[in-house]
C-alpha cells in the first residue's frame, strides 16, 4: 500500500482503512461512554476542577441528534476526556493504516479571487481555511485588533501594526486555538467543523465598503471582505451547510454584530435558505459611557469610544445593519455598541463578555499599571461591571465572568473558565441544542428578531444565560491567571485586589460580614 499526497493507493489499502475506521467507531461506541463521567463544563480533569469533580456524582449527558450533529459527540466524555483521548490515540497507533498518515491540521491561506476587494494598503484580502469533508457545520472567525479613524491614526497604525492593514507578510498557514482548534480535547463541540479565519486588515471594525483610489490614502472594505469570503466558500461546500457560525473577538466581535444579518440575507438571496446563520460575539460589547478622565481624541487608545466611532464611520464609509440604521437615523454610530444594535438583529447571537474588560477600561482611561488605583478609580471599575450586567440582562444566550481580561473563545485555556459551574463550550453546546430543537428557520426574514424567535427553554442542566453576580474583578475563582503588567509575575487574588485599591475592612462592612470571613472567601477563590 502506498500513501501519496494524502491518498491511499490500492484496494487493499482502502479495505484496511475501512476496517480501521470500523474498529475505531466500535471501540468508541462500546467502550468509552461506559467509562465517561460528566463534568459541569471546563477542561476535562483540569487541575482546577479535579478536586471538585472527585466529590461529584456523574451526571448523564444528553446527545445532540438531528441533521447538524457531527459524527462523534464528545459531550458524554468531557468529564474524563484526557484518559479517553489517551485510549483513542493508543488505538490509532495500533492500527497501522490510521496512524501511517499525519493529518495536516493547520488552516491554509487563500487570497480572494476578486482582486478589487483589498486590505487598507491595496494588497489582496484573504482567509485561512481547514476543510472538514462531510461536516455540515462552518465556523467563520473575524479577527480583531482595534481600528483607526483618520489619516493620522491610520498612518501610525501602518507603521506599527502593518499586518493589520496589509497582507504582504501573512504566513501561509495559521494554527487554530480555542474554538478554532481541530483537537476534540481542546474544542469538544466544534472541532470537526470547517474552520475559516478571516484576518483583519481593513481597520474599520468590519464595516467599510470604500476602495482605495488616487484621491484616498487607504481602502476600507471590511464588510465587502466578509461578503467575498462567503461567496468563495459557497463553492467549497458552504452551500450545503446546516449551520454557519459567524464568530469574532474584540473588533471582530463588533464585526459579528454588524454583519450577521447581512451574511444570512446574502445566503437567502442566492437561494441557500437551508443554512442557519448564527453569531458569536466575544469581547465586543462595548459601552458608550463617559471616560474616567476625559482626554483629547488624538489616538485610538485615548479617544472616547463615542467620538472615535463618530469619526471612524465617516472616514470608513461604514455600513451598519439596516434595521439598526432605521432606528438611529443620522446617528448610526449608535449601532457600534452592542446593547443598542442587539435588539434590532434578526439572527440569534451568543454574547461572551468579561464584566471587567481590559479594552473597555483602557479607552475609559483606567490603566492598571504602576501605582494602585485610588478610591475613585475603584468605584468606577465596580460601576462598569454593574453597567455591563444591566445591558446584558435581557440577552438570552450569554457568558459573562467577573474577570479582568479581554477575549476568550480563542484562548488555549478557554475550557477552564466557568460561570456558576458551567464552561463556555458547554454553554455554547446548550445554545446549539436550543436552536436546533426550535423549528423556526433562522434565515426566514420576517421582521421578527432571531433572539426572540427562539423560545425553546434550555434543557435541564444545560444553561446558556450565565453571568457572575459577585461585585469585583477576579471574584470568580476560575478567572485567568493574573500577572503584574510591569514585572510579569503572577499575583494572588488578594495581591491583585490590593493593587486595585481594595479595602478589605470597608468592603466587608458594605457586605455585612466580618473582615476575616471576607479574607477567607477571597483566599479560597469564592
Amino acid at each position: 500500500m502506498q500513501i501519496r499526497g494524502g491518498v491511499v493507493k490500492g484496494s487493499a489499502g482502502l479495505s484496511a482503512v475501512r476496517s480501521c475506521l470500523l474498529l475505531f467507531l466500535i471501540h468508541m461506541m462500546n467502550g468509552a461512554p461506559g467509562e465517561a463521567k460528566r463534568a459541569y463544563g471546563g477542561r476535562a480533569q483540569s487541575r482546577r476542577a479535579q478536586q471538585q469533580q472527585q466529590q461529584q456524582h456523574p451526571v448523564n449527558s444528553e446527545r445532540v441528534e438531528g441533521a447538524e450533529s457531527f459524527p462523534l459527540d464528545f459531550t458524554a466524555v468531557e468529564g474524563n476526556m484526557n484518559n479517553f483521548m489517551v485510549q483513542i490515540k493508543n488505538l490509532a497507533q495500533s492500527l497501522y493504516p490510521c496512524s501511517a498518515q499525519k493529518l495536516d491540521q493547520d488552516m491554509k491561506l487563500h487570497f480572494l479571487k476578486n482582486a478589487s476587494v483589498t486590505c487598507n494598503d491595496g494588497s489582496p484580502a484573504g482567509y485561512y481555511i481547514k476543510e472538514s469533508k462531510g461536516s455540515k457545520r462552518w465556523l467563520l472567525f473575524l479577527e480583531g485588533g482595534w481600528y483607526c479613524f483618520n489619516r493620522q491614526t491610520c498612518d501610525s497604525r501602518y507603521e506599527t501594526m502593518r499586518r493589520l492593514m496589509s497582507s504582504t507578510k501573512w504566513p501561509q498557514t495559521r494554527t487554530g486555538t480555542g474554538i478554532l482548534s481541530p483537537q476534540p480535547e481542546d474544542n469538544p463541540h466544534w472541532w470537526n467543523s470547517n474552520m475559516v479565519l478571516i484576518p483583519y486588515c481593513s481597520s474599520d471594525v468590519w464595516t467599510g465598503a470604500t476602495a482605495k483610489t488616487n484621491d484616498s490614502d487607504y481602502a476600507f472594505m471590511g464588510s465587502l471582505i466578509i461578503k467575498e469570503v462567503v461567496n468563495e466558500l459557497l463553492t467549497k461546500g458552504l452551500a450545503s451547510a446546516r449551520v454557519l457560525l459567524l464568530a469574532g473577538g474584540s473588533a471582530g466581535a463588533t464585526g459579528v454584530l454588524m454583519n450577521v444579518d447581512s451574511v444570512a440575507e446574502q445566503l437567502v438571496s442566492q437561494g441557500h435558505r437551508g443554512v442557519q446563520v448564527r453569531g458569536l460575539a466575544d469581547s465586543g460589547w462595548f459601552l458608550d459611557n463617559k471616560q474616567y478622565k476625559h482626554t483629547e481624541c488624538l489616538d485610538t487608545i485615548s479617544c472616547a469610544p463615542t467620538e472615535a466611532v463618530k469619526r471612524g464611520i465617516r472616514y470608513w464609509g461604514g455600513l451598519v445593519p439596516e434595521s439598526c440604521r432605521q432606528a438611529h437615523v443620522g446617528e448610526e454610530w449608535n449601532c457600534f455598541f452592542g446593547y443598542k444594535v442587539f435588539p434590532t438583529l434578526k439572527r440569534p447571537v451568543f454574547v461572551v463578555q468579561w464584566l471587567f474588560d481590559e479594552a473597555q477600561l483602557t479607552v475609559n482611561n483606567i490603566h492598571l499599571t504602576g501605582h494602585p488605583v485610588n478610591e475613585g478609580q475603584w468605584r468606577y471599575i465596580q460601576n462598569l461591571g454593574q453597567e455591563l450586567r444591566s445591558t446584558l440582562a435581557d440577552v438570552p444566550a450569554m457568558f459573562a465572568p467577573a474577570c479582568l481580561s479581554h477575549e476568550l473563545i480563542t484562548r488555549t485555556d478557554w475550557l477552564d473558565i466557568q460561570v456558576k459551574g458551567t464552561s463556555l463550550p458547554r454553554a455554547l453546546h446548550c445554545w446549539d441544542r436550543s436552536l436546533q430543537d426550535d423549528n423556526n428557520n433562522n434565515n426566514n426574514i420576517n421582521g421578527s428578531h432571531g433572539h426572540q424567535k427562539h423560545k425553546t427553554p434550555p434543557a435541564r442542566g444545560c444553561p446558556m444565560h450565565l453571568m457572575d453576580s459577585c461585585p469585583w474583578p477576579h471574584c470568580n475563582p476560575t478567572c485567568p491567571t493574573i500577572r503584574d503588567q510591569l514585572t510579569g509575575q503572577e499575583m494572588s487574588v488578594i495581591q491583585f485586589l490590593k493593587h486595585l485599591g481594595f479595602d478589605v475592612q470597608k468592603m466587608a462592612q458594605q457586605q455585612g460580614m466580618d473582615p476575616r470571613t471576607l479574607l477567607g472567601m477571597l483566599n479560597n477563590g469564592n
